[in-house]
C-alpha cells in the first residue's frame, strides 16, 4: 500500500493547545474509522504554521476524501518513494 506525506497549512498550528490537538485527532480518527482500514494515519508533525502528515492509503484521492470530510486542508500531497536515514550510509 502506498505511503503519502502531505502538508496542511494551518496558521498558528504551533500554538494549538493539547486539547485542540486532541479534538483534531479524535475527529480525524472518527473519519478514518468510517472510511475503513484501507487508509491509516501514521503520524503528524506540527510546526508554526503547518502540519505534516504521514498516511498509508490506496491513492491520493483517499487522502483528499479524508481532508474534505474533516474540513482539513491538504495543500500538498506526495507519495513517499523511499525512506533514508543515517543507517542508509552504512
Amino acid at each position: 500500500m502506498p505511503k503519502f506525506i502531505f502538508e496542511r497549512e494551518i496558521p498558528e498550528a504551533g500554538k494549538l493547545t493539547r486539547d485542540d490537538l486532541q479534538g483534531i485527532s479524535a475527529k480525524s480518527c472518527s473519519i478514518l474509522q468510517d472510511m475503513g482500514p484501507q487508509i491509516q494515519w501514521l503520524q503528524s508533525y506540527v510546526s508554526d504554521d503547518k502540519v505534516y502528515c504521514v498516511y498509508i492509503a490506496p491513492d491520493e484521492a483517499a487522502i483528499r476524501e479524508h481532508a474534505e470530510r474533516g474540513s482539513f486542508p491538504a495543500n500538498s500531497i506526495s507519495e513517499i518513494r523511499n525512506v533514508i536515514d543515517p543507517t542508509t550510509a552504512d
